[in-house]
């Protein structure tokens, strides 16, 4: 399986501020991949040096070509939907299609049209007119028409409500996704991704702290309803958070981590996998204080 994005020592200061830190990451082609994290964890920052928009330090590989000397060729194969869409409030959708069919070779007018067709959208229609989420439609026909290999999606449905939040990620999905393609989707609304990801990166201050694939994270973390006379038993073996809930005791682990089974975890309790975001809490843990 190819490798579509590969950091080694990836790094970027801004002053004395580090927003990334040395980060080693591989993303393999046809995957959907979560790059998650809290507010300044670096992910926007990431994204950014995979588009050549920031210069870094380090080696990044972007589909083959390096973002800082290759822009032009690699944005030939890269869609980018970032969370504020900011388009001229005088441009029609009409004048949208136009503009990228003149400056993209790869862009599918007829495509395009075709998912329009089945919004709210008219081709006279003017940005101005628009909810911010029939903006985020608009970005997305044009996304969609483009036979790129990879999809960049920062904060998408960010501000949209959920009906537009879930027809966003069903039409990503059913008319963009395949097995040639990549996603890497950053959003603080994990819930709503969880079902569609097939990748892990949990970014915190910089720095990589979870890489794995939804398989791996099913296999390595379970969470255990302990009973008060077990909770010394289970402290025993080093949860990784743990948290109250309608009174009972419930302990998140890495079986990495803590060396022990599956069947060992289940002696202690009734248990279950954990969601990515109550992976992510345990994981985020201090960082907001």
């Amino acid at each position: 399986m190819s490798t579509v994005l590969s950091a080694r020592g990836l790094t970027k200061r801004y002053g004395k501020r580090i927003a990334v830190d040395s980060v080693d990451f591989d993303i393999p082609a046809g995957r959907i991949v979560g790059l998650i994290g809290p507010n300044g964890s670096g992910k926007t920052t990431t994204l950014k040096a995979a588009l050549g928009l920031v210069p870094f330090e380090g080696e990044l590989s972007v589909l083959g070509f390096d973002p800082r000397t290759q822009r032009d060729e690699l944005m030939k194969d890269v869609c980018f939907i970032a969370d504020v869409a900011i388009l001229p409030r005088w441009l029609r959708v009409k004048d949208a299609v136009d503009f990228v069919a003149g400056v993209h070779p790869r862009f599918d007018r007829a495509k395009a049209e075709r998912y329009i067709a089945h919004t709210k959208l008219r081709p006279t229609m003017k940005v101005k007119e628009m909810s911010k989420g029939m903006i985020v439609q608009l970005h997305l026909a044009l996304v969609m028409a483009i036979d790129a290999r990879l999809l960049v999606l920062d904060e998408p449905t960010l501000g949209l409500d959920i009906i537009y939040r879930k027809q966003f990620y069903q039409n990503l999905l059913e008319d963009y996704f395949d097995e040639k393609k990549t996603i890497v989707i950053t959003t603080h609304q994990v819930e709503e991704v969880e079902h569609i990801l097939t990748d892990l990166l949990f970014i915190r201050d910089g720095k990589i702290v979870l890489s794995a694939t939804m398989d791996e994270i099913g296999e390595r973390y379970m969470e255990v309803m302990v009973p008060a006379e077990k909770i010394p038993a289970a402290n025993a073996l080093q949860p990784l958070d743990q948290r109250t809930v309608f009174g009972k005791s419930v302990m998140l682990f890495d079986a990495n981590r803590a060396g022990v089974s599956r069947d060992q975890l289940a002696a202690l309790g009734e248990t279950r996998n954990p969601s990515v975001a109550d992976l992510f809490v345990a994981t985020m843990k201090g960082t907001y204080a």
